[in-house]
């Protein structure tokens, strides 16, 4: 039996704690930072838990 790849996409978007957690980047974080303000983009630049309903299917992306 082949052995399952991990997905592309998921693996640049995710990545997973010590304990096991699913963390990811927030959004809006990217270009434009210069109209937005110092208080927002320090509030974007921590990461966030992957929504519980969404936990399951990427770790299967993921492999885990």
């Amino acid at each position: 039996m082949p052995k399952n790849k991990t997905h592309s996409g998921a693996k640049k978007r995710f990545r997973t704690t010590g304990k096991g957690k699913l963390m990811r980047e927030q959004t809006n974080a990217r270009h434009y930072l210069e109209h937005k303000s110092s208080r927002r983009t320090r509030r974007l630049a921590v990461d966030q838990d992957v929504a519980p309903a969404d936990v399951k299917r990427i770790k299967k992306m993921l492999g885990k």
